[in-house]
C-alpha cells in the first residue's frame, strides 16, 4: 500500500481562495444521462474520503459507512440500480415482474456478464448472494430487508423470489448496497471475503482505514464505461487536510467539504462545490432500554431541548433543512406534511422532566466527528440550549477510529448519520423495526410494527399514505432518536472532472457511483 500511504496525509499547502464552474453541455452518456462536458477515457481519479476504519471488512453484511459503500459500488453490480433521478432501473436484472399480490417476483438475469475472475454470471450466483444475508443466524445488516423472502428458485436465467407477504417495493430492496451479486462457490454459498466482483473496477490494493486502489475491469458489460483507468480512494479524516489535498492537487475530489470553511473553498480557483439535497439525516440515538432513556418523557424533554434551526445554520451553514425526529425526507412519496414541526422550547422541556418525576437531568452524550461532520460542535450547542430547560448535557469526546464499532450502539447516547433509503418501508425496516440489527435505539412499538407490515403490502396508495403518516408521528413522538436536521451532501472537486448534469441524491458521491458515471473533461 505504499502508493496510498504516501499521500494519505497530504501536506497542508495552499490558501483557500475561489471557484469556477463548468457550463452544461447538451450531450448524453451511453446510458442516456445528460453530460456537462465531453467525456475522455483514461486517467486516475483520486478521491479523499472523510470516513474509513481499521475495523472495516469485506463481508457485505458488515458494510456501514461511506468508505465501504463507495467500495461496494466501485467493485460490484446489483440486480437493480437507483438512477440519478431517483427512479429504479435494471442492472444485473434485465427485467422483473410481480404476481397480482406482489408476493412473487420473477427477475430475468442479464446474460454474458463477467466477473473480474472471468466467472460468468448465473442465476445461482444471485441466489447464493442473497442467501448470505438470510437465516436465523445471520448477522448481516441486510437481514431485516430480506427476511420476508421465503424461497428462491432458479429457472435458467430467471430467479423467482417468493415472499411471505406482498411488498410493492421489493425491486428497490435489491438495490441495497449490502446485496452485491458475488460468485457462488461449489457448495452454493459465497465467500464473504472475496475481492471478486462484476462492477466497473477491480480491487488492486486495499488497506482498511487507509485507502484502496481500483483498476478498470476491461470486461465490464456496460458499453463505454467506465471512463477512468483507475481510482485511488484515500481516508483523510481531518477536514483541513482533506480540503488542502484538493486545493494542492493531491486529490481530484473530496466526498465531504467542511461546512465551516466551504464559503472559502467556494472561491478557490479551479474548484467546484457539489451540493445535493436528499434523504441524508443526522441523529442522536438513545438506548431506550437504559435509564433515563427508557422514559418517553425524558426523550421528549431532550427533543424539545435542541435548537434545530441553530444547528442547520451553524453546523450545516444552511446546507440542509429541519428534521422532525423521524427519518423520512420531504422529497419522499409519503412524507407526513401534516406533522407539526417540533421547535426548541425550554418550557416543554421542564414539563416533560416533571412528568418523568425530575426537576433536572445530568446525562452524557458520546460524540466524534466520524458520526457526522460537526458532531462535536453540535453537541456543544445542544448542551448550551438544553441547560435552559434543566438538562446538564456532558459531551464526551470519542476517537474517530473505531467509532462505529466501539461507540455507536454501544454507548447509551451518541451520534449517527444515515444516507436514508429510497422508500419509507426500507428505512423503517432497516433501523426502526423491532429487533433488527441496526435498530440503534433498541426501540419497539407494537402499533408501529403492525403498521410496518400492513403498509408494506398495501396496494391502495391513499391507505398506504395514511399508514406511513401515522408511523412518522409515532416515531417522532415516541421513538428513541433525535433527528434535528437533514443535511445536503456537500463535496468538492477539481474542474478537470466532468460529470452528468443530474447528480444522484440517494447517497453522497453521486450515489457512490462517481467511478462509473464521471470522467476527466476534455
Amino acid at each position: 500500500m505504499s502508493k496510498l500511504t504516501s499521500f494519505a496525509s497530504p501536506s497542508r499547502r495552499g490558501v483557500l481562495k475561489g471557484a469556477t464552474a463548468i457550463g452544461a453541455a447538451a450531450l448524453v452518456t451511453p446510458w442516456g444521462t445528460p453530460l456537462r462536458a465531453q467525456p475522455v477515457r483514461g486517467g486516475t481519479l483520486r478521491v479523499g474520503m472523510a470516513h474509513g476504519s481499521t475495523t472495516d471488512a469485506l463481508d457485505p453484511g458488515s458494510w456501514e459507512a461511506d468508505f465501504m459503500i463507495f467500495q461496494a459500488h466501485t467493485r460490484n453490480n446489483y440486480l437493480t440500480e437507483i438512477a440519478a433521478d431517483g427512479s429504479l432501473v435494471p442492472e444485473l436484472a434485465e427485467s422483473w415482474e410481480a404476481s397480482a399480490d406482489a408476493a412473487t417476483w420473477t427477475f430475468t438475469i442479464r446474460s454474458g456478464v463477467e466477473f473480474h475472475s472471468g466467472h460468468v454470471l448465473t442465476a445461482e450466483d444471485v441466489i447464493a448472494s442473497i442467501n448470505h444475508h438470510r437465516g436465523e443466524d445471520s448477522t448481516s445488516a441486510a437481514a431485516p430487508i430480506v427476511a420476508d423472502i421465503t424461497d428462491m428458485t432458479a429457472d435458467g436465467m430467471n430467479v423467482v423470489f417468493t415472499l411471505s407477504a406482498g411488498n410493492a417495493d421489493f425491486p428497490f430492496v435489491l438495490s441495497d448496497y449490502h446485496l452485491p451479486i458475488l460468485p457462488a462457490q461449489a457448495d452454493g454459498t459465497i465467500d464473504p471475503e472475496t475481492r471478486d466482483g462484476c462492477g466497473p473496477f477491480r480491487i488492486a490494493e486495499l488497506e482498511f482505514g487507509v485507502g484502496a486502489r481500483y483498476e478498470r475491469h476491461e470486461g465490464y458489460w456496460k458499453e463505454g464505461l467506465p471512463y477512468f483507468d483507475a481510482i485511488e480512494q484515500v481516508v483523510i479524516f481531518d477536514d483541513a487536510a482533506r480540503q488542502n489535498a484538493l486545493i494542492s492537487g493531491d486529490v481530484d475530489y473530496i466526498d465531504t467539504a467542511d461546512l465551516n470553511t466551504v464559503h472559502l473553498l467556494e472561491r478557490a480557483p479551479g474548484i467546484e462545490i457539489l451540493s445535493v439535497t436528499g434523504t441524508q439525516h443526522y441523529g442522536l440515538p438513545m438506548d431506550t432500554r437504559a435509564a433515563p432513556f427508557d422514559d418517553v418523557n425524558v426523550r421528549m424533554a431532550l427533543k424539545f431541548g435542541i435548537n434545530r434551526q441553530q444547528l442547520v445554520d451553524t453546523i450545516l451553514n444552511g446546507y440542509g433543512s429541519l428534521g422532525n425526529d423521524h427519518p423520512i425526507g420531504p422529497g419522499q412519496r409519503f412524507f407526513n406534511t401534516e406533522l407539526e414541526q417540533r421547535e426548541y422550547d425550554p418550557d416543554r422541556m421542564q414539563f416533560h422532566l416533571r412528568e418523568a418525576g425530575m426537576e433536572s437531568l445530568d446525562v452524557d452524550i458520546h460524540l466524534a466527528d466520524a458520526a457526522f461532520a460537526g458532531a462535536l460542535d453540535a453537541g456543544v450547542l445542544f448542551a448550551e440550549s438544553a441547560s435552559a430547560g434543566g438538562i446538564n448535557l456532558n459531551v464526551v469526546r470519542e476517537p474517530n477510529d473505531g467509532y462505529w464499532s466501539n461507540v455507536w450502539m454501544q454507548k447509551p447516547f451518541a451520534g449517527t448519520y444515515w444516507g436514508g433509503r429510497p422508500t419509507e418501508d426500507w428505512m423503517f425496516a432497516t433501523a426502526y423495526a423491532e429487533g433488527v440489527p441496526w435498530n440503534e435505539t433498541y426501540w419497539s412499538n407494537e402499533r408501529f410494527n403492525e403498521l410496518l407490515v400492513s403498509a408494506r403490502a398495501e396496494l391502495d396508495e391513499d391507505l398506504r399514505r395514511e399508514q406511513y403518516f401515522e408511523m412518522q408521528q409515532i416515531v417522532s413522538d415516541e421513538g428513541g432518536i433525535i433527528i434535528p436536521m437533514f443535511a445536503a451532501y456537500v463535496g468538492a472537486h477539481s474542474d478537470r472532472l466532468g460529470r452528468p448534469e443530474q447528480i444522484a441524491s440517494n447517497w453522497r458521491n453521486d450515489g457512490h457511483r462517481i467511478g462509473e458515471r464521471w470522467w476527466f473533461a476534455s
